[in-house]
């Protein structure tokens, strides 16, 4: 993280990013299977409406839905907003609009990508159509995006009842979601990160109950208090509590199993979470004393370690569990 030239207070950039897969039900499965044949499906509800994309229930009256419909690649824009700079991941890689769109026979909208040349090219009530992906597998990125314009050889499909039979149907999906975004931990915890830096864990001690938090918080979350005096702790503590880990993480080169504790720093007010080394799993015990391995650069600890103190008395740490 880099601190910024006023403050001292520190930002980065950030991504959580993780694969979903979920099975489809047999709405799911036509809708998305059809995509990969170039045919847009809905599905009929009890009073008559067509919901494109389609769902399983009613929204209205949670009625189990089955009855495929299908519609027109070519509809109607019923809103829009301009995007003027793509993220990664997204449908187009220069400026468009994402549009709702009411497709021919449908009575809901569907959301997607506009290929537009600018915002002066985009109206609400302007027809469209789909342009389709030249590589198809079953996915909503089957509809590359919407263009302008009518469908190649309107007329020649009309919506109407359909089976939702494919030929090797698609029934399960992966997608990826990814968060990118920039962190600041904010004044107190860039203190505290700046310190460990140094090898020397800082926290701040609340002016009416007198804990001191590690990490600092900026505020006592007891008392709703600004915190500001810093307090220096540990570096040794107490185990107060922990768990033995059996499952082994993605890219966390660390055998299994091991252990995870809640370790109370000597004049902190509350524990911190910390990995257990130096001693076999199963000797971990409440109320073990240790004092931390610093990382290859000293920039936190990587573990704590035994000190080889007597452990310490329940009644020191019971407050701190």
């Amino acid at each position: 993280m880099t601190g910024s030239a006023s403050a001292d207070v520190l930002r980065a950039p950030l991504v959580v990013e993780f694969p979903f897969t979920r099975s489809l039900g047999p709405v799911q499965s036509a809708f998305l299977t059809g995509l990969r044949e170039r045919t847009v499906l809905g599905v009929r509800t009890g009073d008559g409406r067509v919901l494109v994309p389609p769902v399983e229930y009613d929204p209205v009256t949670a009625e189990e839905l089955g009855e495929l419909v299908e519609v027109a690649p070519a509809g109607t824009v019923t809103t829009w907003a301009w995007n003027p700079e793509p993220r990664r991941g997204q449908p187009l890689d220069r400026p468009f609009a994402w549009v709702l769109v009411e497709l021919d026979g449908a009575d809901t909208s569907l959301l997607h990508a506009l290929d537009a040349p600018g915002p002066d090219a985009v109206h609400t009530g302007m027809r469209v159509r789909v342009r389709w992906a030249a590589q198809r597998t079953g996915a909503i990125t089957d509809i590359a995006c919407f263009e302008a314009g009518e469908e190649e050889g309107a007329g020649k499909r009309q919506p109407g009842a359909h089976s939702g039979e494919f030929e090797d149907a698609v029934t399960g999906i992966v997608a990826p979601a990814r968060l990118d975004y920039v962190y600041s931990p904010g004044r107190a915890q860039s203190a505290y990160i700046n310190a460990l830096s140094e090898r020397r864990t800082v926290g701040e001690r609340c002016p009416s109950c007198r804990k001191v938090y590690v990490p600092p918080r900026g505020a006592c979350p007891t008392c709703g208090v600004a915190t500001e005096e810093r307090v220096e702790v540990g570096p040794a503590g107490t185990v107060t509590t922990y768990c033995i880990v059996n499952i082994k993480a993605r890219n966390l080169d660390i055998e299994v199993p091991y252990v995870y504790a809640h370790i109370a720093l000597d004049g902190a007010g509350l524990a911190l979470h910390g990995r257990i080394g130096g001693i076999p799993y199963d000797q971990v015990r409440m109320g073990l004393r240790v004092e931390p391995v610093w990382s290859e650069g000293g920039r936190y600890p990587d573990h704590y370690r035994p000190t080889g103190e007597p452990d310490a008395d329940y009644e020191t740490y019971k407050e701190l569990i």
